[in-house]
């Protein structure tokens, strides 16, 4: 399940997981925040973290500057 459609535009899932580290959060953070089964959290966050649209330290994770234009 990808976290961008092809046309580029993020999906509904992906805007949810960026709109909630937009203050540093663990997995379990976001998944809490949006309601989004875990699975579908960290395979966004790899896909959005390849993309540089989050980034991950410590367990956290936070919106990139490049997410922040995205959203």
């Amino acid at each position: 399940m990808p976290c961008i459609n092809a046309d580029g535009t993020l999906t509904s899932t992906a805007r949810r997981v960026l709109a909630a580290v937009a203050q540093p959060l663990t997995v379990e953070g976001i998944r809490e925040v949006t309601g989004q089964p875990l699975f579908h959290i960290r395979l966004s966050l790899r896909e959005m973290e390849a993309a540089g649209l989050v980034t991950g330290a410590d367990g956290c994770y936070t919106i990139t500057p490049a997410g922040r234009e995205r959203l």
